[in-house]
């Protein structure tokens, strides 16, 4: 049957990219295949891997399917700088699920051969349309006519881009579900004529420098990064690899799902795809994520799932398969009751809202109608919104989370706000605003934004985003109309509006001339509320957002000390020389139906190496996240060096912390990743310690390299050394070992042992029993929030049943045997040391050290032998 929709898609015409000549060829020798063993009935996966060679570049390709007969076909690619087995585990999914699965690696990445050349028709998407003609050659996959397979397309990023431009360049294409892609490239890294620097310089060295991209690529970005200031070739360069250029040709059910904490590919560039794909009359879903490049939940399994039902519809002619609402936007809702994670929610609505719609309008007022502020020499020091390229964390976690941890500098912004807002206000879609501006300067540079700014004046950036706005003819004054990025944000009652115009952004190229730029308003902001989008009544599956990384946790600290901070307890004396105090802590999340933590008391001294052991769900985070002041406890209280921890509070710049999930900006070298967030953090150079701190990290000259050359263990090291600039009497480590090997555990331990040598204490959190029993002093047990025992390792270690009997010479077997048969005795072991025995409830040391001496064993020493392990899981009755 012929799955193609009437009105979908035009006649048939002849767009292959590359002459029939060029047909792919299976390299002789290249092919090895391998089954994926099921867990259940499902059949097993075949995997057969292939280099085929297309138009002179070998492409590094992986075949999968499962079962008998004749099935459509998926290609799907992989994100920029990654390779084919990043999608390994969709494909085997989805060949399980009756597909057949083609997945490669692109151009210049994992073992493919050529130039990048970022989804070039002439080169990338031209191998798509070669892959298509092999999928057409094989027994397995379904074919509408001969030469032209059933097949879909799918992918994330760069991937998602080569979905788009497949469906625009051969006529095959399906179905497709691009994912956080663009639309527009150059739109996207140059936005209205700003050059998005730090993220361009993210895609060249993720790709290996400037060597491994086409010629033209190359020359393009040496010339922008150079100048600062995009130009009409480079603009011209970029399109002509953008889906934009073949909007009209793109005719297939598309599944569009693009990330709200993306400051890469915003959700505008779904936006005009969405309008664009819809206008050819083809159906089109949008869906937005709560993650995205800045980090955030990606929502993985919800998402193969929908693509699934997508392909199963379109693919499969399934009728019946729920591919979920026209649009759908995740929200935060709540937080987790046994570790605070953000709970996520489904709104949606039966036709897509777009970016302007069920507008509000809120005057904007300022100190004075007209505001002047300065372009520095320079354009530093810039201010802070996201931080591209933390993927797995990220400032907008943060944001998400009702947590501001933006940066301005005074005398480089203007700033307009609006009246409280009466009843909640729900922003969906790009705000809108027209402002008046004049420079002393031809060209101004303006970074826009819109902040939440609750009663007590507390603000927070949704999502970090930024608007870069480029006024020509600056200099006679000229009315500007704003459109500032799209959104889904809660703003509850009584919070208010507030309009930032900056002159600097970390992440763009600002004018390096200094300048004096004057703003005021010429309406108000009008803002989209998408009434039509309704939350579900029930959440959704969660998953977790993990705590953000170490940088962004220690950014968070340093920028909420400068603020402006109320009244708290008077310090303690008596505890000045005390790193922390912990008395009768209890919290309790909104909507939890226990306590996370609960009446917790316990203190740590100088020149300890505490232990925080848990099981799942123990408290452990709720406890550090508290510690950190990023949340209040409902009761008790958290002394450090005598001083109440709260939000703000200064003594938090004696804490440092590192948390799980580190990412830094791969291109930078070491020693700049650390010397950028110390400069973020507004502190002195001076102040940072950096020589001290990276002595202790033990890093060498690896600091001089590129981060994305580091191992797992160099980078962990490194964030620890971050959490140690400025040498914090109180370091603070939540899984420092996660993910590293033997060698480096053993390393990251020395690092640990070597900053509290010096007077300094340091809190680890770990699950790894062995590590902790080595590299700690002291321990914190806690179970269902409570406190179980604390105390030194030795102590907490020593009171088990099993005591390791020391002997001069080894015991006979006889011996040993008579010694396992005597009252108290519950069995007895010989080992390399001696014996190893362990008691029943009636021994005691004391009775057994009789007996040996009357068997004659030659006793030297006595003493309890008992590994954490075995005592945590005594502590907490075996629940971990």
């Amino acid at each position: 049957m012929d799955l193609r929709l009437p009105g979908l898609r035009g006649p048939r015409r002849p767009r292959r990219i590359v002459s029939a000549v060029a047909a792919v060829v299976v390299l002789a020798g290249a092919g090895t295949w391998t089954a994926v063993a099921s867990d259940d009935d499902t059949p097993a996966v075949r995997h057969t891997d292939r280099v085929m060679a297309v138009d002179g570049v070998k492409l590094d390709t992986s075949y999968f399917t499962a079962g008998t007969g004749r099935r459509p076909a998926v290609l799907l690619g992989h994100g920029f700088g990654g390779s084919k087995d990043d999608v390994r585990q969709q494909a085997e999914k989805l060949a399980r699920d009756g597909y057949a699965v083609l997945t490669w690696s692109a151009r210049g990445f994992g073992k493919s051969t050529g130039k990048i050349g970022l989804n070039d028709p002439k080169g990338e998407v031209a191998d798509v349309s070669r892959l298509i003609d092999w999928l057409a050659k094989q027994p397995q996959v379904q074919l509408d006519k001969a030469g032209d397979p059933r097949v879909g397309v799918a992918g994330a990023s760069y991937g998602g881009a080569i979905s788009l431009l497949a469906a625009g360049y051969d006529d095959r294409v399906d179905a497709i579900a691009p994912a956080i892609t663009y639309w527009n490239l150059a739109d996207a890294l140059f936005p209205d004529g700003v050059f998005k620097k730090l993220w361009a310089g993210i895609f060249v060295n993720t790709g290996g420098g400037t060597a491994r991209f086409e010629p033209a690529l190359a020359a393009m970005y040496d010339r922008v990064a150079e100048s600062g200031t995009p130009d009409s070739a480079a603009r011209a360069l970029l399109e002509q690899r953008s889906p934009s250029a073949v909007a009209d040709r793109i005719k297939v059910p598309t599944l569009l799902i693009q990330g709200q904490t993306d400051s890469l590919f915003t959700l505008a560039q779904s936006d005009a795809a969405e309008k664009a794909i819809r206008a050819n009359g083809a159906p089109v879903d949008v869906d937005w994520i709560a993650g995205g490049h800045d980090g955030g939940d990606m929502e993985g399994d919800r998402v193969q799932t929908r693509v699934r039902a997508w392909f199963d519809r379109y693919l499969k002619d399934d009728k019946a398969a729920d591919t979920g609402p026209a649009f759908r936007v995740t929200r935060t809702g709540g937080v987790d009751s046994t570790d605070g994670a953000a709970q996520l929610r489904g709104a949606s609505a039966d036709s897509y809202p777009g970016l302007e719609n069920g507008e509000r309008s809120f005057p904007l007022t300022g100190r004075r109608e007209e505001q002047s502020f300065a372009n520095p020499p320079g354009a530093s020091p810039p201010a802070v919104s996201a931080l591209p390229g933390l993927g797995g964390g990220g400032l907008s976690q943060l944001s998400s989370l009702g947590v501001g941890v933006s940066l301005d500098f005074p005398g480089q912004y203007a700033a307009f706000a609006s009246a409280p807002v009466t009843g909640d206000l729900r922003v969906t879609g790009s705000p809108t605003v027209t402002v008046h501006v004049k420079s002393t300067s031809d060209t101004a540079v303006l970074f826009a934004k819109v902040y939440d700014v609750s009663a007590s004046g507390s603000q927070v950036l949704p999502s970090q985003l930024v608007t870069p706005v480029r006024v020509e003819g600056a200099k006679a004054g000229k009315d500007v109309t704003i459109t500032l990025p799209a959104i889904d944000h809660k703003v509850e009652e009584g919070h208010r509006l507030r309009l930032v115009l900056a002159s600097t952004d970390l992440g763009y190229a600002s004018p390096m001339t200094p300048a004096t730029y004057t703003v005021s308003m010429k309406g108000d902001l009008k803002v989209p509320t998408a009434p039509a989008v309704t939350t579900a009544a029930a959440p959704l599956p969660s998953w977790v957002w993990w705590l953000p990384l170490a940088g962004a946790a220690i950014a968070l600290a340093l920028l909420l000390t400068a603020r402006r901070r109320t009244a708290g307890p008077a310090p303690d004396p008596a505890l000045a020389e005390v790193p922390l105090q912990i008395t009768d802590l209890s919290k309790k999340y909104a909507n939890g139906d226990r306590y996370s933590v609960r009446d917790l008391s316990f203190r740590v001294e100088k020149g300890q190496v505490l232990g925080l052991l848990g099981p799942n769900g123990a408290g452990k985070t709720t406890t550090l996240r508290m510690l950190m002041g990023l949340i209040s406890p409902d009761g008790g209280e958290i002394r450090v060096f005598g001083h109440a921890i709260r939000p703000g509070a200064p003594v938090l710049s004696r804490v440092g912390s590192f948390v799980e999930g580190a990412g830094f900006l791969p291109h930078l070298s070491g020693r700049e990743n650390l010397e950028l967030y110390w400069r973020a953090t507004g502190r002195p150079a001076g102040d940072a310690h950096l020589a001290e701190a990276l002595e202790i990290a033990g890093l060498g000259d690896a600091l001089a390299r590129a981060v994305r050359t580091y191992s797992q263990g160099m980078r962990q090291r490194l964030a620890i050394a971050q959490a140690m600039l400025g040498l914090p009497d109180l370091l603070i480590l939540d899984e420092p070992t996660n993910g590293l090997d033997p060698p480096q555990i053993r390393e990251m331990r020395e690092v640990m042992i070597r900053y509290a040598a010096a007077g300094r204490t340091v809190i680890v959190s770990s699950h790894l029993l062995s590590e902790v029993e080595q590299s700690c002093t002291h321990l914190v047990v806690m179970d269902r929030g409570r406190l179980v025992q604390a105390g030194p390792v030795a102590e907490i270690v020593g009171s088990g049943d099993t005591l390791l009997v020391g002997t001069a010479t080894p015991v006979e077997e006889p011996v040993v045997e008579k010694i396992a048969a005597l009252p108290g005795v519950a069995s007895a072991a010989p080992t390399a040391e001696g014996l190893l025995v362990r008691l029943d409830a009636d021994g005691s040391a004391q009775r057994l050290v009789a007996e040996l001496v009357r068997l004659d064993v030659p006793v030297q020493a006595v003493g309890p032998h008992r590994r954490l392990e075995d005592a945590f899981l005594t502590l907490i009755g075996g629940s971990a």
